[in-house]
């Protein structure tokens, strides 16, 4: 069997955090500057990406206030509060920025406390819809994480965020955080040729939890950026569509948050929901990767 469904009617929505949400979402993370550090170089236009993908019909955006720091989520408040009702915001918390730019693991109880506060007054909310708890750092990425979902715990019980999620984190992380908590959505890396979360997936879908990857284009060789592109000009999409279409067909759990800074390049996304992929297609796709099940 292959790591696609082979169907040719894909689900456009999903039960998500409480609400149905469209598959197709919107990543914040290019509204910063470059390398997700400092503001942009046109805010004006990032404003208009926010509000063109609302009225798009995107209800999920995916965010952080260590994007920037606080710059993307100072845009999103700036573009869009008060939100729209349907709007489910989905932020993430266990990193921090130094003064250079850098990516730093911060997952004390304090920090991940501190860092639910700057989200909330960033975005100007008195709750958050969906906290992931993103696993930075070598001595996080295969270990217990125990202690941080319980302060996520605690932070839920005082009302500061609705629903738990988790990033960048294995399936024996998954399932020690679903011993303590209800886990409503996973955000890994996951695309054509990165396919290690394959079993999770379906672990997930079977429990009706959400799966968001990102880079859905990252750890491609030339080769297979070669081989998709050449599938791509068949079927008369780019290849970023046909490699978001393809995540759509894989699960119907799988939510896409695609960013960019341009309304072109966003309109161009969202359209992937509408690529058609025929069953041969899928198989040829699938073998991109070299990961037949």
């Amino acid at each position: 069997m292959s790591a696609s469904t082979s169907t040719s009617t894909i689900a456009t929505h999903f039960h998500f955090a409480g609400r149905t949400v469209s598959r197709m979402g919107y990543g914040a993370m290019q509204l910063a500057g470059p390398h997700v550090f400092g503001p942009p170089k046109d805010r004006a236009a990032c404003l208009s990406v926010l509000r063109t993908a609302i009225d798009a019909g995107v209800d999920h955006i995916d965010t952080s206030d260590f994007y920037g720091p606080h710059v993307t989520n100072q845009i999103i408040r700036e573009a869009l509060h008060p939100y729209p009702a349907k709007l489910t915001m989905v932020t993430k918390i266990g990193a921090r920025r130094d003064d250079q730019g850098e990516w730093l693991a911060a997952a004390s109880p304090q920090e991940l406390r501190s860092a639910v506060e700057d989200n909330l007054r960033n975005l100007g909310l008195d709750v958050l819809d969906v906290v992931n708890l993103r696993i930075f750092g070598h001595g996080l990425t295969q270990g217990s994480i125990g202690r941080q979902v319980e302060v996520m715990l605690q932070l839920q019980e005082e009302g500061l965020i609705r629903h738990i999620g988790l990033s960048n984190v294995t399936a024996a992380q998954v399932e020690e955080a679903q011993q303590r908590a209800d886990i409503v959505c996973v955000q890994n890396m996951y695309n054509l040729v990165h396919r290690d979360d394959d079993a999770l997936i379906d672990t997930l879908a079977a429990q009706g939890i959400a799966y968001v990857p990102f880079f859905p284009l990252g750890g491609f060789t030339p080769i297979q950026s070669g081989a998709l592109s050449a599938i791509a000009a068949r079927l008369q999409a780019t290849p970023m569509q046909v490699a978001l279409a393809w995540l759509l067909h894989r699960s119907p759990n799988i939510l896409l948050i695609p960013g960019t800074a341009s309304v072109a390049h966003l309109r161009e996304n969202l359209q992937a929901s509408q690529v058609s992929i025929p069953p041969e297609v899928l198989a040829e796709l699938d073998a991109i990767g070299g990961n037949e099940r």
